[in-house]
């Protein structure tokens, strides 16, 4: 026997060596770089997204419960505190299963064993490889501790579903955090490994109750847990959901663009390499920007009428669990509307049944919208009782309002977007580029160029001011018929305005505040279309998509609503072009600063002493960022933690004022008589004084536009259909889309005190009559204030020490 014992060791031994040229440096393993996924924030810290091939959220020894530890040694290795890395009883019984097919056909690992074959050699299923496994575990249990050992298989092994590590699957198949874990849940994760894409309960539900009855037999054998726990465990259901990451801010378009423009610079690497990025969104303004594009689109939808169920299924007498399940299976959540069956309809309710949030009940109030579409665009009458709107089979889509209730609802045709820029230094704040992502990754905010309409001509009344025009200037608001050049298919285009009426001579203030289509036309040719249109293109337009024709003046550009809401910052920051920008900063899996934002700030009290040329409103990682890496190219300023417009900003890091402040205050004073007396007169309900926006409606409403700024925040608010046509009858920017941004701005500005831009020099106030735009006399009776740049009131008469008055003249005085 000693004999055999010592023939035994000296095979081992020369096996060792032989082999020992192909072992790896087990040292390594101590710098093991594990795969983690790209993390995505919000500002204010909070997880937006993540995104990887794998999912891992690695973890230290101590923060693993015991119930875990114990669940993984029941199920995997009992003797793993005993044994030196390897259990010689179950290689032995392993050798013997195996011999005389050189092919290794029963397991016996420890979990060393399996922390080796997972991190340093192939995984290949050859005797060769199982010796070279071996003697690495052994000195792996002489390099690290048992707990150090334990803590990379728990952060390493695979559980199925993209998932390694144990807490990652504790995300991904339970929806919490590991500290949160049961032992039911433990028991599940610890029979995993032997096949975790067989026993996972995504996959089988069945085969995953069975292998964790296995593992919680084994804990109760090895006296982990006792008979109450483990009958309480067995009873604990199996859930066979799949959960993502614990997102704390629901932003997937941001997370998109984060990945877009990293993927640019660093390429695959992305997924990964652990990088962690900050974005410049705050987690509030975008909660606020999703409930506010969901809640006006719906508003929409629902003036529209009800298009039928989603679907209908033959329901047996008594509906179980499983029919519900089979009915609901190919029906997904889309922008928080859940899909329900409906089961049970009476004289004033109907009753439905969801896959994950159990009964509720629709009363019929909640349905009294569900009127029939007709065909042209308009709508029947009003249902009587819910059986007029439901019937029992339907599968419906729901707004859960409440505890067990909820009203009915539709997936809206229709689409939307909502971006908002801090307008000091560009840092988009919010971004919602659609109803859902999941049912369209198609980013509205940022792809899709569509007509601005109206909300086009601040940037020609702007650009009006500096060539010669003032507020009080009179401007024939009527029809006018342009003809086509002779020996040409085109027809003469006769413009008109929306409403089809024409006030004649009018002032450029009311005519803003009405959106006369045809003033716009008007001044435009005026100044010249080349003139005016290099104007526009000052506000960082790409100039392809401006035509350089009349159109222009009443917003037949091809613009996104990002560049719309960038365009519209300079009128909010006193003149400046900023450069908007999403990443504020990059970090590696260590902590490392990889990249930082250095944007340009808009400086109102600074002197305009600046050469720069405008940068314009570009969307890019490396324009926005500089590189923290040596060697690598700058490409930014010195960045500022805090954007605010006061003295003391460096000179490199002010933005290049493109038009004056003066320009830029009687701007906004006109666009905030749309609010306070135009077409934006919904936003008074917000009851601020310090607003200023815009509507827009493209020709026969395809578009729905409102763009509105403070001196603290900007917002640009878009309705329409992907496949353009038209929204319906009176669906212009000031009903369809202005809904939108007043619910956000309600929220993005609550508790933060009025600001506006205080008044620049440059700026004169005359007395002027509303009628005519002249200067009015002592006893003028529609006499108003208004302001002017300096040296541009009519006669010269100008009274430089008192401002226009806050309160709101009548409709007769203005109008």
């Amino acid at each position: 026997m000693v004999t055999i014992v010592a023939l035994v060791g000296f095979a081992f031994l020369a096996t060792y060596y032989y082999l020992k040229p192909t072992l790896p440096d087990v040292a390594q393993i101590r710098q093991l770089k594990l795969q983690l996924p790209l993390r995505v924030y919000s500002r204010d810290g909070l997880l937006i997204g993540q995104i990887g091939e794998q999912r891992r959220l690695p973890v230290k020894f101590e923060e693993v419960p015991a119930s875990v530890v114990q669940a993984f040694l029941a199920a995997e290795d009992d003797r793993f505190f005993e044994h030196p890395g390897i259990d010689w009883q179950g290689m032995l019984r392993a050798l013997f299963v195996s011999a005389g097919s050189l092919e290794v056909r029963q397991g016996g690992s420890t979990l060393t064993q399996q922390l080796v074959r997972t991190t340093l050699i192939e995984n290949e299923r050859t005797l060769r490889r199982k010796l070279r496994e071996i003697f690495l575990s052994v000195t792996l249990e002489n390099e690290l501790s048992k707990e150090e050992i334990l803590e990379l298989y728990l952060n390493t092994v695979f559980l199925g579903q993209r998932a390694y590590g144990v807490a990652a699957a504790t995300e991904t198949y339970f929806g919490k955090q590991l500290a949160d874990i049961t032992v039911a849940e433990a028991a599940l994760l610890a029979g995993l490994p032997q096949a975790p894409s067989r026993y996972n309960p995504v996959t089988s539900r069945e085969q995953a109750e069975r292998r964790r009855a296995y593992v919680l037999r084994r804990m109760l054998e090895l006296d982990y847990i006792d008979e109450q726990q483990h009958a309480a465990a067995l009873s604990e259901p199996v859930s066979g959901e799949l959960h993502g990451p614990r997102v704390e801010v629901e932003a997937p378009y941001v997370a998109e663009l984060v990945r877009q423009a990293l993927f640019e610079q660093y390429g695959g690497k992305i997924y990964t390499d652990g990088l962690r990025v900050t974005t410049t969104v705050d987690s509030r303004l975008q909660r606020a920007a999703d409930v506010a594009l969901r809640s006006a689109v719906l508003e929409y939808d629902r003036r529209h009428g009800y298009r039928g169920p989603a679907g209908k299924v033959e329901l047996p007498p008594v509906e179980g669990p499983d029919v519900v399940e089979a009915a609901l299976e190919r029906y997904a959540a889309i922008g928080g509307l859940l899909p329900a069956l409906v089961v049970a309809v009476d004289p004033v309710s109907a009753r439905v049944v969801t896959r994950s949030r159990g009964e509720f009940s629709l009363a019929f109030e909640g349905m009294r919208w569900a009127r029939k579409p007709l065909p042209d665009q308009g709508v029947g009458a009003g249902p009587k009782r819910p059986a007029d709107v439901v019937a029992r089979g339907d599968v419906v889509y729901i707004l859960p309002n409440g505890a067990g209730t909820a009203y009915l609802a539709q997936v809206p045709d229709a689409q939307g977007a909502l971006v908002s820029l801090d307008p000091r230094d560009g840092a988009i704040v919010a971004l919602a580029g659609g109803f859902d992502f999941y049912a369209s990754k198609f980013n509205r905010a940022t792809q899709a160029r569509r007509q601005p309409g109206s909300a086009f001509k601040p940037f020609i009344y702007s650009a009006a001011l500096e060539h010669g025009f003032t507020p009080a200037s009179i401007i024939l608001d009527a029809p006018v018929v342009y003809e086509a050049p002779e020996g040409t298919d085109q027809k003469d285009w006769r413009p008109g305005n929306d409403d089809s009426r024409f006030y004649g001579p009018i002032r450029l203030r009311d005519a803003l505040a009405r959106s006369r289509n045809l003033v716009s036309i008007r001044l435009m040719r005026a100044m010249g279309v080349d003139v005016a249109r290099q104007y526009a293109l000052r506000f960082g337009f790409p100039p392809e998509q401006v035509p350089a024709n009349l159109t222009a003046a009443l917003g037949t550009a091809q613009l996104t609503p990002l560049e719309v809401a960038a365009g519209y910052s300079a009128f909010a920051n006193g003149g400046f072009a900023v450069s908007h920008y999403l990443i504020e900063r990059v970090e590696d899996s260590q902590g490392q600063l990889l990249m930082q934002a250095e944007p340009r700030v808009a400086c109102p009290d600074c002197a305009e002493d600046s050469d720069q040329s405008a940068p314009g409103a570009l969307f890019g990682f490396a324009t926005s960022l500089r590189s923290i890496v040596p060697g690598d190219k700058d490409v930014g300023a010195t960045w500022l933690s805090d954007v605010g417009g006061q003295l003391g900003v460096e000179p490199d890091s002010r933005a290049a004022p493109i038009i004056s402040a003066a320009n830029a205050y009687i701007v906004t004073d006109l666009m905030a008589d749309v609010i306070r007396r135009g077409t934006g007169r919904r936003a008074l309900a917000l009851g601020r004084s310090d607003l200023s926006g815009k509507t827009g409606t493209t020709n026969d409403r395809r578009d729905a536009w409102f763009s509105g700024f403070n001196a603290d925040l900007v917002a640009t608010a878009w309705v329409g259909f992907d496949q353009e046509r038209t929204l319906g009858a009176q669906e212009e920017g000031a009903r369809t889309a202005l809904p939108m941004w007043i619910y956000y701005m309600r929220e993005a500005l609550r508790g933060r005190p009025e600001h506006r831009l205080p008044m620049p020099e440059g700026v004169v106030t005359a007395r002027i009559s509303s009628t005519t735009g002249e200067p009015a006399g002592p006893d003028d009776p529609d006499a108003v204030f208004e302001y002017f740049l300096a040296g541009s009131v009519p006669g010269g008469a100008t009274d430089e020490s008192v401002e226009r008055p806050a309160t709101t003249p009548t409709e007769e005085q203005i109008f």
